[in-house]
């Protein structure tokens, strides 16, 4: 009847409208995401002062002495480059989004613009005395492992039971990247753990997980 089929088609334009409403809130969502890391790893270079030249000392000798913060700024680069690429495929495997996976995703950035401050700060003191090394490496160490630690929250809040996650990916899959991710968490605060016992020892693992991240992995259906 006609009169039936009108609340039938306003029902579907209304279902349709928030289909729409909500997949242009993950595209700003995504789009913020990466602003945020585009910002954060344009901040670490701007953290390399130009040296000035002291008396009789030339100025190859104060670019060499500019080496912990070229340390600093290409363990760093690795570091949010890889976790941009792992938060841009995990995006592409969410296939909507809520208030809480939005939140997360905030906290998690809210992390990732962190980044640029213990970067300065480990290139200030990695020269320094073995206090304040230690110190400089813990809070660089420390905030790289609360940032897995709020990406795996994400990752899992998403994931479990299929909460946002497309239904196509094989459940397989979707546990060997969670075990991935959880696995990582874990050796990230390992190397926070590590930087009171040896700071080289925690700087080295923080550079092999940046390293293993960056491989190439299984994706989902798109890839």
């Amino acid at each position: 009847m006609p009169g039936r089929e009108r609340p039938a088609r306003g029902i579907a334009q209304l279902a349709q409208f928030d289909r729409e409403e909500r997949e242009v809130e993950f595209s700003r969502a995504l789009a913020f995401s990466d602003g945020v890391f585009a910002i954060a790893i344009t901040l670490l270079i701007i953290e390399i002062g130009v040296p000035h030249v002291v008396g009789t000392e030339s100025l190859s000798e104060r670019l060499v002495k500019l080496w912990p913060s070229y340390l600093g700024y290409a363990i760093s680069f690795l570091v949010i480059g890889t976790v941009w690429a792992n938060h841009h495929n995990r995006f592409r495997l969410i296939s909507h989004s809520d208030h809480i996976l939005l939140f997360l995703n905030i906290v998690f950035l809210m992390c990732v613009a962190f980044i640029p401050f213990p970067t300065a700060l480990l290139a200030d003191y990695l020269s320094g005395t073995e206090e304040h090394r230690v110190t400089a490496v813990a809070v660089y160490s420390g905030t790289l492992a609360v940032t897995a630690v709020f990406f795996t929250i994400l990752w899992l809040y998403a994931a479990g039971n299929y909460r946002l996650v497309d239904r196509a990916v094989d459940p397989l899959l979707l546990r060997a990247m969670t075990r991935r991710y959880v696995f990582g968490m874990l050796l990230y605060i390992l190397a926070f753990v590590l930087a009171f016992v040896s700071p080289t020892a925690s700087l080295a693992l923080i550079v092999i997980l940046a390293l293993i991240f960056v491989l190439p992995e299984p994706q989902g259906p798109g890839s």
